[in-house]
């Protein structure tokens, strides 16, 4: 009897299943992605950071307003009040200014070495100041009342009208110096005036050397 062989017929693999496709709408109710999140509270800290500087920044001003408007009340009035209340009290106070007088040169000098050493002042504004100075703090002033008299001797009466408009008559007799050193100082004194006078340059340095030298 004869045998019949069926083979049997191997059976495929089925295959893989294909991921479903997301629909864009599907995508876009999903939310923004960690990257995006991250990005938008970073903008709105930057923002945030930027308006506190901001009012910082006028609350500042507003206070460096108010504060020079105040230091200014204590000068005499005139154009550049303000100015010098803001420009040199960066530095130091105003009885800096109230306690001394200078000359045109002087004040002058005082007010560009003011500017080189950081005061914001434009150029005009650095001419107001020192037209501001010279009005209210220059040797047109009445001299200083001396604390004590000085010695009676010729060229007595220039120190007195000279010398005691722009300090104290302390700075003269507290201090003995040589004839040169009384020189330069009279020099410099009559210089920042912006004065030329020999005859009184002379007799106060005659004075002082007689008086005041050593």
């Amino acid at each position: 009897m004869g045998v019949h062989l069926q083979t049997k017929k191997e059976k495929k693999a089925p295959p893989p299943p294909t991921p479903p496709h997301s629909h864009p709408a599907t995508q876009a109710s999903q939310g923004p992605r960690l990257g995006e999140g991250s990005a938008s509270s970073l903008r709105r800290h930057l923002s945030l950071k930027r308006s506190i500087v901001l009012f910082i920044g006028a609350i500042v001003g507003v206070l460096l307003a108010a504060s020079a408007t105040a230091r200014a009340q204590t000068l005499p009035q005139g154009e550049g009040r303000e100015l010098v209340a803001t420009a040199c009290s960066q530095c130091h106070t105003l009885a800096v200014i109230l306690a001394g007088r200078d000359g045109p040169v002087g004040w002058k000098r005082h007010v560009y070495n003011m500017v080189l050493r950081g005061a914001q002042l434009t150029p005009r504004e650095a001419q107001t100041v020192i037209d501001y100075l010279i009005a209210n703090f220059g040797p047109a002033g009445a001299p200083i009342a001396p604390s004590a008299p000085l010695p009676s001797a010729p060229g007595k009466d220039l120190v007195e009208t000279r010398c005691a408009v722009c300090h104290s008559l302390e700075r003269v007799t507290i201090v003995k110096r040589d004839k040169r050193e009384w020189e330069n100082i009279v020099a410099s004194m009559y210089d920042r005036w912006g004065v030329n006078a020999p005859a009184e340059v002379q007799a106060i340095n005659g004075y002082l050397a007689a008086q005041f030298g050593r």
